[in-house]
């Protein structure tokens, strides 16, 4: 999951970068990037040679359209602001199709995933600290406070060089999850079914407040 005001002072000519607000979801929640698949690899199941050919941001409008009931693409434009550049469907081809269920279970559980994170107090650190840095310690701490004791050691902390102003940004946070995923399992048991990551990731870094630094 991304830490959205980051990623968009790296790519501020994105369109859903450009139309950020300080009152906008992805101020103040995580966002999803993707659900995928392991071990890794894992991509492009049964897809068309064309489709791989385009799967490349440029031409991600290309790809076939994801089809999802009315309830949930409203919601996947909300917590995934990429759809905005056809996120969705990249992540659709490289790795939804190799998920093993349809395109509406597989948004549907990676958003059910991200509402139970973004509901928890694992994001106070974040919105409490925008404009200062935080470290993976810290991040893990929350995870293991909102989930139980190891949760945080299945998290990986990202960080981005934001060029412009020499900042290191806290770009996205991985979780490690393992077991069969749905509406019958909670975050806690598929994070605590997974194994450690020895590999914190970035150290520390900035939480990026929205809008261009």
């Amino acid at each position: 999951m991304s830490w959205q005001p980051a990623f968009c002072e790296t790519k501020p000519g994105k369109t859903e970068c450009k139309a950020q607000t300080a009152a906008g979801f992805d101020a103040t929640h995580f966002t999803l990037h993707g659900l995928w698949p392991q071990p890794n690899g894992n991509f492009y199941c049964q897809v068309a040679t064309a489709d791989k050919a385009n799967d490349n941001p440029a031409h991600w409008r290309d790809l076939p359209a994801v089809e999802l009931d009315p309830n949930t693409r409203s919601e996947l434009d909300q917590v995934m602001p990429g759809t905005a550049s056809g996120l969705e469907r990249h992540e659709w081809i490289k790795h939804g199709t190799c998920y093993g269920k349809s395109q509406q279970e597989y948004f549907s559980d990676a958003l059910n995933l991200m509402r139970a994170v973004n509901a928890s107090p694992v994001r106070d650190p974040f919105t409490q600290n925008t404009g200062r840095d935080l470290t993976s310690d810290q991040i893990r701490g929350a995870f293991d406070s909102a989930f139980g004791a190891g949760a945080g050691e299945r998290v990986r902390v990202s960080c981005l060089n934001d060029r412009s102003s020499g900042r290191r940004l806290i770009g996205e946070l991985t979780l490690g999850l393992t077991g069969p995923i749905g509406p019958n399992r909670s975050l806690s048991e598929l994070l605590a079914a997974s194994v450690p990551t020895n590999n914190a990731g970035c150290p520390r870094g900035l939480v990026d407040p929205v809008g261009f630094q």
